[in-house]
């Protein structure tokens, strides 16, 4: 990053930052990183570009650096239509030279990104929601833009149901981490309602919010259909970010404290169920989406291939 460099002399060389994005997306989002060596070459490379932006702008706000609010303004400033300023704001110019980048999903996303600056917690399923569409619900509908869609009305809510689901699912997983840094992301309504976080003493509270995270993984696998390309990468993001409630499950539910993480092994057998196995149109079927996926991407019994 360059962020000692005034923001309107900010130069790219295209070269770099697409190294940088590349080896971003392998260091930080290895799950992710898998998903996207399946996508189409002719869109993977603005994918990696993409995540750059997400993932810096997400930083920023979330080290309390000093620079946070410029960046934003600079990203907000082109979602207007204003004078491009600033490293992700230039990268966004040069993508949408490609690709119809949706600007109200950006603006939305920072919006998202200024509630964490200002230290706002949810405190209702509701305020969660919304949170959740800002900072991830946004970027699903990026990357449906980008990958194309055949409905809108569909691909789009889904698309946004998907990313949701998978933040529901980051603040399950983190919860811990977060609560080491002063931050809760599970509705505090929720949480009086239904104990507590601490470990051992959670049960109640995760079992509701996997049933919600859940109930959202099915909506957003059912639009997969409606994308015109990458729908194996994304049906592969999916399952292995959802393997992340599952895990959850096996540890108990945070008996103990720490991240749940997904072993490499049943990481990969799910993207390649994913993969071998990729979402297509149906004439008529009374399963879910999830139960299609769950069949498809595990073995004998039920079991997720080791």
């Amino acid at each position: 990053m360059r962020t000692a460099t005034p923001d309107r002399e900010v130069v790219l060389d295209p070269r770099a930052t697409l190294a940088e994005a590349r080896a971003t997306t392998r260091r930080v989002a290895r799950t992710f990183a898998i998903a996207c060596r399946i996508l189409p070459a002719g869109v993977r490379d603005d994918v990696y570009l993409l995540y750059l932006v997400f993932r810096e702008l997400d930083d920023v706000v979330d080290e309390g650096r000093p620079d946070a609010d410029e960046r934003l303004s600079a990203v907000e400033d082109w979602c207007a239509g204003r004078d491009v300023r600033g490293r992700e704001a230039r990268i966004l110019e040069a993508l949408s030279a490609r690709h119809d980048l949706p600007r109200p999903a950006f603006q939305d996303f920072c919006a998202g990104m200024r509630d964490d600056l200002a230290g706002r917690r949810p405190r209702t399923e509701e305020e969660l929601d919304r949170y959740c569409y800002r900072v991830a619900g946004t970027v699903g509908v990026v990357m449906a833009h980008v990958l194309g869609v055949d409905d809108p009305d569909r691909a789009l809510p889904a698309a946004a149901a998907l990313g949701r689901a998978m933040q529901r699912t980051n603040v399950l997983r983190d919860i811990d981490e977060d609560a080491g840094e002063g931050r809760v992301y599970v509705p505090s309504e929720t949480v009086e309602r239904l104990g507590s976080l601490a470990p051992g003493r959670r049960e109640a509270v995760l079992r509701d919010q996997i049933a919600r995270a859940d109930a959202l993984y099915e909506e957003g696998l059912a639009g997969i259909v409606h994308l015109r390309s990458g729908r194996r990468a994304i049906a592969a993001a999916a399952v292995m970010y959802r393997g992340i409630l599952r895990q959850i499950e096996r540890e108990g539910y945070g008996r103990r404290p720490g991240r749940a993480i997904v072993p490499r092994g049943r990481r990969l057998a799910l993207a390649a169920g994913a993969v071998a196995r990729p979402p297509h149109r149906r004439r008529r079927s009374t399963a879910s989406p999830a139960a299609r996926l769950e069949r498809e991407t595990t073995g004998p019994g039920g079991r997720a291939p080791r």
